[in-house]
């Protein structure tokens, strides 16, 4: 699927932008899934938020739980000063993560598409496998910032080859808090890592190096239309704002790595019920 030129680019830069590679009924599918998954979720029993702007503090169980789910994550926006949300279910929602590729039939027919497996196959990998599946709603002027990271400090492979997807489900603009990314920046350091030890429901992120994230005149803004899918290594570090539109910014990321490569034990997200889900 990828020329020599889109291999070399993806080396050199960390990245690669495929412009409205996914049809819109496979978009429409996948928002229609994640809907009826907002219907069934019932708020009353877990309000549990999901913000990286806290230092990861906020992992919890549930968290943890939702590696072998599919579980929903609330805006902290979402909430007013005496703590009762302020808003409809479904505009509360920052995501729903992490394991609807296996549960959810919908997610399982995307992650399936042959373009994702030979894409992988392109760049190398042997037997790529998916570990988690999030799907990111950006909310109208509440969406979350989603402060600067690399995926490694949380999905831990040895040797790391972790290539993060990022599947526009809408149009993503500089306003509704589109993705920013360091052009060569995955040639640096990993800068923190997030541990879990096994057996326990919180984690703990730590420095590994005092390299300074990017500034933004040291980034690309990817604006991108609906269907758009951007690829990404493990150590490129990337970025979004808070939405402050009001239009929400829809996002589907799946993150894959070689079967074959050793899975740190001290990872928080853990699949031994469902195993590997190969493309």
């Amino acid at each position: 699927m990828l020329s020599k030129k889109q291999i070399s680019d993806f080396n050199t830069n960390g990245y690669l932008l495929f412009d409205q590679l996914i049809k819109t009924t496979e978009l429409k599918k996948l928002r229609a899934a994640a809907s009826r998954i907002l219907e069934t979720f019932d708020i009353t029993k877990n309000q549990t938020i999901f913000s990286t702007t806290d230092g990861d503090r906020g992992r919890d169980q549930y968290f943890i739980d939702s590696a072998e789910n599919i579980s929903c994550f609330l805006e902290a926006d979402a909430f007013d000063k005496d703590g009762k949300l302020c808003r409809p279910k479904n505009q509360c929602i920052n995501k729903i993560g992490h394991a609807m590729h296996d549960l959810d039939p919908a997610f399982t027919h995307f992650a399936r598409l042959p373009v994702f497996g030979e894409m992988m196959r392109d760049l190398g990998y042997v037997a790529p496998v998916l570990w988690q599946s999030m799907y990111i709603f950006k909310q109208p002027r509440i969406g979350g910032e989603v402060r600067w990271h690399q995926d490694a400090s949380y999905l831990i492979t040895d040797p790391a080859n972790v290539t993060g997807l990022w599947i526009a489900m809408e149009d993503a603009h500089k306003d509704n808090g589109c993705l920013w990314v360091q052009p060569g920046g995955h040639r640096g350091p990993l800068r923190e890592i997030f541990e879990v030890a096994p057996g326990n429901s919180s984690g703990d992120l730590r420095p590994l190096d005092n390299t300074p994230w990017p500034s933004l005149d040291q980034a690309v803004a990817l604006e991108v239309a609906a269907g758009s899918v951007i690829v990404f290594n493990d150590h490129l570090p990337h970025y979004s704002s808070h939405n402050h539109s009001a239009k929400s910014r829809q996002a589907l990321t799946l993150h894959i790595s070689e079967e074959n490569a050793n899975w740190s034990a001290n990872n928080w997200l853990q699949r031994p019920k469902l195993g590997y889900f190969r493309l």
